[in-house]
């Protein structure tokens, strides 16, 4: 039993060490997940969005289906990463959806309405690994206008074209100049750069079909 405790201070002891000795190369690691920060920045809301997706007007007629479940699809950037919804915008459940997928933030509009459809992820730096999804939008970056994005959602197909790419101060909110009524946009939305709590990257996109 007591070298089994000598055991276990030992470790401890080794790995504080490691962490002390290393901070430099690693200290960055706990604050990328900022994307929490551009949630209570620039909405401040509290609602509930559930798992089951409401009856919502769609835009059109919804077309043809696709027996894919809710994901977004970046094949320029090799995304392809569930479309998940939060429980609330709550920054709890917010974090616990962003490590499952990309998320639809609450009270943006559906795939199917007019609107701005905004979609969250986190970043990370390069090399970081694949676990959860940590890296999903670390190459934000690298889409360009024309660009294409594709949504599934409710068994349906969204495509979207990048329109442009825009850098956010923390706090300062997406404008929705050009947006008519019935019209819908999607909106990528993460931390920038990957990794860093400073500013928000945000790629807009128009829907084509």
């Amino acid at each position: 039993m007591e070298i089994k405790k000598l055991w276990k201070a030992f470790a401890f002891l080794f790995l504080l060490m490691l962490l002390i000795f290393n901070w430099a190369d690693v200290s960055w690691i706990f604050n990328y997940r900022a994307v929490s920060g551009f949630f209570s920045d620039n909405f401040n809301k509290e609602e509930t969005v559930q798992n089951d997706v409401p009856n919502v007007i769609v835009l059109e007629d919804q077309g043809e289906y696709y027996d894919k479940k809710n994901s977004l699809e970046i094949s320029n950037i090799e995304v392809s990463a569930p479309l998940v919804f939060s429980q609330s915008a709550e920054q709890n459940d917010m974090q616990k959806a962003l490590d499952t997928g990309v998320v639809l933030f609450p009270e943006s509009a559906l795939p199917n309405e007019s609107g701005q459809t905004i979609i969250l992820g986190h970043s990370a730096p390069v090399g970081w690994p694949k676990i959860k999804y940590d890296w999903v939008f670390s190459r934000l970056n690298e889409l360009v206008e024309g660009d294409e994005i594709i949504v599934f959602f409710n068994n349906r197909k969204y495509v979207y074209v990048v329109n442009r790419k825009i850098f956010l101060e923390r706090g300062e909110k997406i404008s929705q100049d050009g947006l008519t009524n019935n019209e819908n946009m999607l909106v990528l939305i993460s931390c920038w750069p990957p990794g860093k709590d400073l500013r928000r990257i945000a790629v807009e996109a128009n829907m084509v079909k």
